[in-house]
């Protein structure tokens, strides 16, 4: 019997990280806060949503750059002001950090698959998505400067851009190596 391979199998199959290749086509705040809107369907421990985003536009991308790179040692900001300038718009997922940990694992877990769905939908409508997450997130000045609070923990930098080529597709484990029985 032949597998028939559903409209969201291929999607899931297909979905690429965008890293290069970006065009200079604006990403619509419209578009991203419709991803979201059904991306945030995805599953929550207790319906708790532990999760805020912060859009960085097409148009404050320059600001936010020159900012964001002010932070490196001087010797990288060159490198990193080309590469944080690749991507047209940026958005930074931010989650409720929970002092306990099974409450802050479940959070962590819903944050990942609402990120995954925006993924997903993101390359359905042909937007290049890449999940970063450089140390800087961490850095308690970069934190301010993007008012990421006590008790909030950035989980992703997201590189949001539409692209020229799309990447290769990469190999995967096989099931059998990953599967077992109990």
């Amino acid at each position: 019997m032949e597998k028939v391979q559903s409209d969201l199998a291929k999607v899931i199959r297909e979905r690429r990280s965008v890293k290069n290749g970006y065009t200079d086509k604006e990403v619509p705040a419209s578009l991203v806060k419709e991803l979201l809107e059904d991306a945030r369907w995805a599953p929550t421990h207790g319906m708790r949503e532990p999760w805020r985003f912060i859009f960085i536009s097409s148009e404050r991308k320059s600001s936010f750059v020159e900012d964001f790179v002010s932070l490196f040692p001087k010797d990288q900001q060159e490198q990193k002001r080309e590469t944080f300038n690749r991507p047209a718009a940026f958005l930074f997922a931010v989650m409720n950090e929970d002092p306990r940990q099974k409450q802050w694992e479940e959070n962590f877990a819903a944050i990942s698959c609402m990120l995954q769905n925006f993924q997903l939908l993101a390359w359905e409508r042909d937007l290049g998505v890449c999940w970063k997450t450089p140390p800087q997130i961490n850095d308690p000045k970069f934190r301010e400067m993007m008012g990421v609070q006590p008790g909030e923990k950035i989980v992703g930098f997201i590189h949001l851009g539409y692209f020229d080529q799309e990447p290769k597709q990469k190999t995967r484990k096989p099931v059998d190596d990953i599967f077992s029985t109990y």
